[in-house]
């Protein structure tokens, strides 16, 4: 993923801790939420790939409510994957994986790391350009087992608008940051996922005006 410079400070919010581990207040709030909803959806045994794991706090607590998934996260920032090895040493999970580097919005990949039967990706899409999202969900889709569910999390346009005023403030400075980025339009992002021939599971509101979309392919 290309290194966007110059973010607002509320675009990827981590703290740093002890031994390498971050810690983003935005994962503490979102996490029993994601947790809870995949708990529902996510297959019960195979293979999980978590797509910009971030500070690795969402591959631990998702590694332990989903047991039977082999869990793999990933990163392109060394600080990032620092923190995730050292949580999930923390964590001490047998079906938690080293983190590996891998740049969600580079074409091919999919081939590469095929066969899963998850993948989860959590508030990237709007840190993205366009054609970024578009690449990275087409290699999603590709990477998927027949049957595999994508699972994506973040803030969205519903039908081109913002939900609030906050969100508006939040996606505009964004922009104004790098005007190829900001929120994508949830129902573009559906069309997309079509476009890679996944079926559309299920579009759930979730708390902050967030969305978690998830899509499934086909058998």
């Amino acid at each position: 993923m290309p290194r966007r410079l110059n973010l607002p400070d509320s675009a990827s919010v981590a703290d740093a801790g002890t031994g390498g581990r971050m810690h983003a207040p935005s994962a503490a709030r979102n996490i029993p939420h994601i947790r809870d909803l995949l708990t529902q959806y996510a297959p019960a045994t195979g293979r999980a790939l978590e797509l910009a794991s971030g500070t690795g706090e969402h591959a631990v607590a998702l590694a332990s409510a989903l047991p039977g998934l082999e869990w793999q996260p990933t990163d392109v920032d060394e600080a990032r994957l620092r923190s995730i090895n050292a949580h999930a040493g923390d964590a001490g999970l047998p079906n938690l994986r080293p983190a590996i580097t891998l740049d969600a919005t580079a074409p091919g990949w999919g081939a590469a790391h095929d066969d899963q039967d998850l993948i989860v990706l959590v508030n990237l899409l709007h840190l993205i350009s366009t054609s970024e999202a578009r690449t990275l969900l087409s290699e999603a889709a590709a990477a998927l087992a027949p049957g595999g569910m994508l699972f994506v999390y973040g803030p969205f346009l519903r039908d081109g608008e913002a939900t609030s005023d906050g969100d508006a403030r939040f996606d505009a400075s964004l922009r104004a940051q790098d005007p190829e980025i900001g929120f994508k339009d949830d129902w573009d992002v559906i069309d997309w996922l079509h476009n890679a021939w996944l079926e559309l599971i299920a579009v759930v509101e979730m708390p902050a005006n967030n969305l978690s979309i998830m899509a499934r392919k086909p058998a």
